[in-house]
Parts: C-alpha cells; sequence; structure tokens
C-alpha cells in the first residue's frame, strides 16, 4: 500500500492505494524499449543533404587528364571542391516502428507503478467548471505540491481544463486513451482526476494473462 494526495473540497487528503496490482518490480528493460520507440516515432526524419547530381553546376572538366603537372580532376560538383555534392549524404527515411501490444501495455503499467512507488501520484478533483480559469487550475497543482513538471489524466476529453492549463510550462493533460509510458515518465508527477483513476485501475490494475 502506498500513500496517495488526494484534493478534495478545497483540501488536500490522503488514502492509501494498493500500488502493487500495477505491478511488483522496476522493468527497466521494457520501459526503456517503450520510450525509444516512442521517440523514434517522433522524429521527422526529413534530413537531406545534396549528392553531385543535385548541386548546380557545369559539368566541363576544368583541365586536360594529363600532362599538366595537377591532380586529374573533373567537374566542379565533385564532393572535393566546396559547393561540391556530398558523399553518401543523410536522406529521408522513416524512423517508426512498432513494439508488439502487450509489451506497450505492460510498459505503460509498469510507468504508472513507479510512480505509485514514489510517491509522485495524486488524485484531484475540483478542477474549473463553466469556462477555463489557469489561476484555479494552477492552484489545484499548487496545493498539491506539483506544481513544475505533471501529467493531468483525464477520463475523457475536458477542453475547459485543456484550455485552462494548456499555458502552464511542463504541464500537459491527456485522456486515459491517449496514455503512454513515455508520457508518464516526461513529467514528474502524475495527477489523476477521479474518474481517470476509476479508468486505470479499471483497466490496467488487472493481472495481465
Amino acid at each position: 500500500m502506498v500513500e496517495v494526495k488526494v484534493f478534495e473540497g478545497g483540501k488536500v487528503k490522503s488514502t492509501n492505494v494498493d500500488a502493487s496490482a500495477f505491478g511488483s518490480r522496476v522493468l527497466g528493460r521494457t520501459l526503456k524499449d517503450a520510450i525509444v520507440m516512442y521517440e523514434a516515432n517522433a522524429r521527422a526524419g526529413t534530413v537531406q543533404a545534396r549528392t553531385r547530381s543535385m548541386v548546380h553546376g557545369g559539368n566541363k572538366k576544368l583541365w586536360p587528364q594529363k600532362h599538366t603537372g595537377r591532380a586529374r580532376m573533373g567537374t566542379t560538383k565533385s564532393p572535393l571542391w566546396r559547393g561540391g555534392g556530398r558523399i553518401h549524404p543523410p536522406e529521408p527515411r522513416d524512423h517508426s516502428y512498432a513494439m508488439p501490444k502487450k509489451a506497450r501495455r505492460v510498459a505503460l503499467r509498469n510507468a504508472i507503478f513507479t510512480k505509485f512507488r514514489d510517491g509522485e501520484v495524486a488524485i484531484a478533483g475540483g478542477w474549473p467548471e463553466g469556462k477555463p480559469n489557469t489561476k484555479a487550475a494552477h492552484g489545484v497543482l499548487t496545493q498539491l505540491g506539483m506544481v513544475g513538471s505533471a501529467t493531468v489524466v483525464t477520463s475523457a476529453v475536458d477542453t475547459n481544463l485543456l484550455r485552462s492549463l494548456r499555458n502552464v510550462p511542463l504541464v500537459d493533460v491527456r485522456t486515459v486513451d491517449d496514455l503512454n509510458a513515455r508520457q508518464v515518465l516526461l513529467r514528474r508527477y502524475l495527477v489523476l482526476t477521479p474518474s481517470a483513476f476509476e479508468a486505470i485501475q479499471k483497466r490496467f490494475a488487472k493481472v495481465e494473462s
């Protein structure tokens, strides 16, 4: 059992949560593989440099092949000349790949376990309603002591909360469906709405078959 902060009715309380439902140990290799995959999938892969066939210049031979006392040379588009093409340049490529679905699920469950184990999870209600209010939303994180780096998780898309926190540095708002191991570990704290906590328990706090 681990102690988790709960923000309710404008006050911060605490409750005990059975984190063992999410795992019993840190799976370092699985987490590393998942994070590398998500980072690779985020790469644009648009790097490119020009070969000798792409650079501007003439194809005229600069001087005769022999009897000049100089090294043989062809076009100024040669990689040996300044402004010439590159040899084996980087080209656009797709860096993305996919881990098995079950492995991604295990990585997410284990990432959540590490947050519970380290005491970096909170359950918070009382978010702004009706219209966006950055001061009120930021105040919830302040009272929890989780300002500076946090991921706020909701059970469904909450446009009001998203607009309230979109200008707060290093604070992300995600739904349970959009959560992945990288996002959980990207920010220090994990703040769950009550409905998101129930959804995570229902979805991930089961022993994998």
